[in-house]
């Protein structure tokens, strides 16, 4: 009865809100708002909240925001898919909604923007339902296109709008975002008033194989001097010309996505006065570049590795950008359904500390289905479940608070590394597709740099990645390499392939005195090479006294931290004091999926680190309780301190893993 009554005054609060908003601002655009510059101060994680297309009521808006806050959650981030029924495979039959983007649609997303509000929470909105943009109003011309079929549009069929069938629109042609995004962003522009938002695009779910757009072929022609379409018949061979032609057509097509999708997606936010928040894993595209283009780079666990994170911290901290978010949880222990609602926190506490020890510090959940008011029998396949009858229930508030401290901590300041190391981009894009044993049903190519890890022998270097664009952006000045945020003191490269503008940059800074590592002889990618030319700058670069061919020849560059192969860190400096998180050994290099109950952990390890900074030693010694992760400080006068972050999870249980018959991998 109580929290009937309670969502009752949300109800008449939100309304009252909406009201005055109405009356005192006539008028208003939500263009005339500018985006918040650093969301997410409060280090409350948020969750995804599925809308399943259906009736959306006020009450039961209520109810599952209200559930959220007692349980120590900060936002929600709304996410429209499918009916229920799609699920059953039913076509038939209808199940009623809000139409989409309809004004009955619009009144509920802004009651639900409001009643938020009225609780201390955010509240984010994906920028469309399912995964890629797209809906039934996309026109055949603006859809995603192929090199190879030109009669082929890519469809998205599980949308709020199940069971019709729309097109996903060309990401290549901002021309066509815009169209789509006129629709969206006008339905949304009333819930953007008050509060900021971030708006929401998620992992790349659009066909990436022979992607193409109107002009495309032109503009490759133009750019390189031959023509695309002599290749096409077999654009992803290991063998010569194509590993040539591919690298030049993926150059290409990275300058497309970038420029013709995720700008113009952050400029669009930012005119209807939000911040994007995008996943850009998965884009063929050069992906430090894309996530430096928005404004909240996020990364995804565990059908991503947690190392992955690195890549999209690195790209944070090169563009200046303080917050890393993750969408944390995902298919836990397999795809889609084992263990739901079964989940054991200490398992879930893995994935957390290891992606926050690789440069997150913003946890959204995968995470909470909409549910009637008073019910918790609706379910989404792909995640742990957020739900009063779930196993997680009890200790959510409690596990909440500790990700809250911890997160809280690792937005302090700025991501501090002395070691920049070069993203092997161009040895993906000349790779093209992965080995068979390699592949996954949702990742094919090596352009996704899923496995991209730093070398084992840097490990205690605490490094971030660079390429070539913040390379050209870099300074070199009092004896380091400074950009965005960050400044360091090496560069340290091992690919097979090198562009040639990377390596004239590189060949740049060697000559003003950065000190390089480079472990491989480059080979210049692309179809048409500059062979001797190449060749000579590369041989200039090798003649540096600073330019060194293995690591142990780098003696002047000291370990940050020794003594941390066996477990994962992270690190920020705030106006001269340090603060580094150190998860527990068992956060260590996670796989898809998790054991149930691999957190299952009873002994006490010790570990003697020396802490190397700013011109000064710190021994310590760091003791890893079973569960228990570490946060120390070291304040401006050298003193180091340990800051309580104890939280312990329910003891639990093992299971092995026990697979029968063939599995089921259909979304």
């Amino acid at each position: 009865m109580i929290r009937y009554l309670l969502a009752l005054s949300l109800i008449l609060a939100a309304f009252i809100s909406v009201h005055s908003q109405e009356v005192n601002n006539p008028g208003q655009g939500a263009g005339t708002i500018q985006p918040q510059a650093t969301p997410y101060l409060d280090s409350r994680p948020w969750t995804r909240w599925w809308w399943f297309a259906a009736e959306i009521d006020k009450a039961s808006v209520a109810d599952n925001l209200c559930w959220l806050k007692d349980n120590g959650f900060g936002g929600v981030e709304i996410a429209w898919v499918y009916p229920l029924n799609r699920m059953k495979k039913d076509t038939i039959h209808y199940t009623p909604r809000q139409p989409w983007l309809s004004p009955e649609w619009t009144a509920m997303v802004v009651y639900a923007k409001h009643c938020a509000d009225s609780l201390g929470m955010g509240c984010d909105f994906t920028f469309g339902s399912l995964w890629p943009f797209g809906d039934t109003r996309v026109p055949f011309n603006e859809a995603t296109m192929n090199l190879v079929d030109k009669t082929w549009r890519q469809e998205i069929a599980a949308s709020w709008e199940y069971p019709l069938k729309g097109y996903v629109i060309d990401h290549l042609n901002r021309k066509a975002f815009y169209n789509y995004a006129e629709r969206t962003g006008n339905a949304l522009k009333p819930a953007l008033k008050g509060s900021s938002s971030s708006l929401f695009c998620d992992s790349w779910e659009v066909e990436a194989r022979y992607l193409t757009t109107p002009g495309f072929t032109d503009e490759f022609l133009r750019r390189y001097g031959y023509s695309l379409a002599a290749y096409t018949d077999s654009l992803y061979s290991r063998s010569e010309p194509y590993t040539g032609v591919r690298y030049d057509y993926m150059k290409l097509l990275s300058e497309y996505v970038i420029e013709e999708f995720y700008k113009p997606f952050t400029q669009k936010c930012h005119e209807l006065g939000a911040s994007s928040r995008v996943q850009c894993a998965g884009a063929p595209c050069d992906i430090i570049s894309s996530y430096a283009s928005v404004d909240v780079p996020e990364s995804e666990a565990l059908l991503y590795e947690p190392a992955y994170a690195n890549l999209v911290a690195s790209a944070a901290s090169l563009s200046g950008k303080k917050v890393v978010s993750c969408e944390t949880f995902t298919c836990l222990y397999g795809w889609p359904r084992d263990h739901h609602s079964e989940e054991q926190t200490a398992d879930l506490k893995l994935v957390a500390d290891a992606v926050l020890a690789n440069g997150v510090n913003q946890v959204f959940w995968h995470g909470k289905p909409y549910n009637p008011a008073g019910q918790d029998t609706v379910k989404f396949y792909a995640s742990v479940h957020l739900g009063k009858s779930g196993s997680l229930a009890p200790e959510l508030p409690a596990f909440n608070s500790y990700l809250q401290t911890v997160s809280s901590y690792m937005k302090k300041g700025v991501n501090f590394s002395e070691l920049a190391v070069y993203l092997p981009l161009e040895d993906s894009w000349v790779a093209g597709e992965l080995p068979r044993e390699k592949q996954l049903i949702w990742s094919w190519g090596a352009y996704e740099l899923r496995n991209a890890y730093f070398p084992k022998e840097l490990k205690a270097y605490r490094p971030m990645w660079i390429n070539r664009e913040f390379l050209q952006k870099a300074e070199y000045k009092n004896a380091c390499l400074q950009v965005g945020d960050l400044s360091f003191k090496a560069l340290y490269m091992d690919v097979k392939y090198l562009d040639a503008q990377a390596l004239q940059r590189i060949t740049e800074l060697a000559q003003q005195g950065l000190a390089i590592c480079i472990t491989q002889s480059p080979s210049e990618p692309g179809f048409v090479k500059s062979n001797e030319k190449y060749a000579l700058l590369l041989k200039k670069l090798m003649s540096f006294p600073n330019v060194k061919t293995s690591w142990d020849k780098m003696q002047d560059i000291k370990p940050f931290i020794s003594g941390t192969q066996t477990f994962d860190y992270w690190c920020r400096t705030d106006r001269g004091e340090l603060y580094l998180f150190f998860a527990n050994p068992k956060s260590k290099d996670l796989k898809f999926p998790l054991e149930y109950g691999q957190s299952l952990n009873d002994s006490t390890e010790t570990h003697s680190i020396e802490i190397n900074f700013r011109g000064k030693r710190f021994p310590v010694e760091l003791k890893f309780q079973p569960y228990q992760s570490l946060l120390l400080k070291i304040d401006q006068q050298g003193r180091v301190s340990e800051i309580n972050i104890r939280y312990v999870p329910k003891t639990p249980v093992f299971r092995p893993r026990v697979r029968n018959g063939k599995e089921k991998w259909e979304i």
